[in-house]
């Protein structure tokens, strides 16, 4: 996918390379970079992103979302500054995989308690009356009849764009998912509609 394609409507306040670039991958965990990906450099609790800059690229990374620049810049890398990348992260993988919650009646489930089973039983309700959903569970991920290992009550954001555009691809008019606070707080919902 063209980059100038994946940066749509991503606030932008600077880039440094040339945009017209086709971008096999984005991840945000440079020990997935593959060649030609998009590398999102991301502040997290445990390590920063961007100390990771330089490994991503020479794993094949062709461009890097970043909150600050690096000090030398690798010539035929574009460079893109945004203002939080954890925030854009939703939006740039929304973007990368078509917007598939655009293309879905999406319900997001939350609370203390009773999300698994809300989200199973409207699951189930939905498949009841006859229509094609995605589950989206701690317990597991469920598309129509195929059922998918869960690894989180609210997968990162890459994630959940891949699950929701094979729910899409798959003709699913439904996508129920169950979503953290901790998500919520981690940006893992960000550029879902």
């Amino acid at each position: 996918m063209q980059l100038e394609q994946i940066l749509h409507r991503i606030p932008v306040l600077e880039i440094h390379g040339n945009t017209n670039r086709d971008i096999s991958d984005v991840v945000f965990d440079s020990r997935k970079v593959v060649d030609g990906s998009m590398y999102v450099a991301i502040s997290g609790t445990v390590a920063d992103g961007h100390q990771f800059i330089n490994s991503a690229i020479e794993k094949g990374a062709i461009a890097i979302v970043c909150e600050e620049f690096p000090e030398n810049f690798v010539e035929e890398i574009v460079y893109i500054k945004v203002k939080n990348t954890a925030k854009s992260l939703g939006s740039l993988a929304a973007n990368f995989y078509g917007n598939p919650s655009e293309n879905l009646t999406l319900i997001g489930i939350t609370g203390t308690n009773g999300k698994t089973s809300t989200s199973t039983l409207l699951f189930d309700l939905l498949d009841l009356l006859g229509k094609k959903s995605a589950l989206i569970s701690t317990v597991e991920y469920r598309i129509g009849t195929e059922i998918i290992p869960s690894t989180h009550t609210t997968p990162d954001i890459i994630t959940l764009n891949q699950i929701l555009r094979k729910a899409v691809d798959s003709g699913c008019e439904y996508a129920i998912m169950e979503v953290s606070s901790h998500g919520i707080h981690q940006y893992r919902t960000e550029g879902l509609s």
